[in-house]
Formats: structure tokens, sequence, C-alpha cells
């Protein structure tokens, strides 16, 4: 474990945020994957089909990374001055999260496509066939993004070794 998830999970508040929205992002992954359903009652698609593999592990990788970006950007976001923490908020987690949510990824494709018509269906399979390379695309820039806080944290603060 870095230094800065040292001193950033330190605090019970942290993780504790961290693994909520760790959770809710894997509900939400798993929903738009069509492997969890809520109606009429809570169940999971098992076993899993063997095209949805790929991305459901790519989503259990992606959930927690978004948990762990989270709680660090607040973290900066809390301990910095009015000035730094404009930037720090939007450090690619935004952007890595919405790409690995694609809505053409899911069930919600169908509903793209029948609402802007051929634009919609062009776009809709687009994401459907690039699914995989967008959600590595997405770990990736969750990886930047931690490794962005990262630095911000532990070049804010004089660190003596």
């Amino acid at each position: 474990m870095s230094l800065s998830a040292k001193m950033v999970f330190s605090n019970k508040s942290y993780i504790a945020l961290a693994a909520i929205v760790a959770a809710a992002f894997w509900i939400i992954f798993n929903v738009f994957d069509g492997l969890l359903f809520f109606s009429p009652r809570i169940d999971f698609y098992y076993p899993i089909p063997s095209d949805a593999i790929a991305g459901f592990v790519l989503s259990n990788i992606t959930a927690p990374l978004v948990g762990v970006v989270t709680g660090m950007n607040v973290y900066i976001l809390r301990n910095s001055s009015a000035g730094k923490m404009v930037g720090s908020f939007f450090s690619g987690s935004i952007l890595s999260t919405a790409s690995s949510m694609c809505v053409g990824c899911s069930s919600i494709g169908v509903f793209l496509a029948t609402t802007f018509g051929t634009a919609g269906a062009a776009t809709s399979s687009f994401m459907a066939n690039y699914q995989i390379p967008f959600r590595l695309l997405a770990i990736g820039l969750l990886a930047w993004a931690y490794y962005s806080a990262h630095n911000r944290i532990t070049k804010s603060c004089a660190i003596k070794r």
C-alpha cells in the first residue's frame, strides 16, 4: 500500500466512503450489464454467460478502483486550499467511470437506439462491439487518477524519510 493510501485510509470515514462508492458502482455496473435484477425480487444471473465473463471481471476491478479514487479525491478536496481544489475532483475518475458505464454496453443501448434512431443504433452497436477496450481504457484512466491523487497527496505535505 502506498504512503498516500495509508494517509487517506487510516481514517475510517474514508474507508466507509470508498466501500459505499465501490458497492454502489458494483450494483450499477451489474444492473447495466443485465446480471443483477431487482424485480420481482433481488436476483443475480448465475451462472454468468460466457460472453459476459470478461465484462463482469473488468467491472469487479473498476468498482473498487472508483471507490479508492473517490476516497482519495475527497481527502484532497477536504485538505487543500480553495485555489487548488478545483482541478483535483476532476482528475480522471469521472471520465473513467462514464466510459466504463457506456450505455451501449448494456440493455440501455436498446433504449438509446429507439430514441435516437439510426445514430443511436450506430452508437449502440459501436459501443457494444468495443465494450472490453472501453473498460480497459476506464481501468487505465482510474490508474492514472490514482497516480495523480497519490502525487497530489504526497507532494502537498513535507514527508521526511
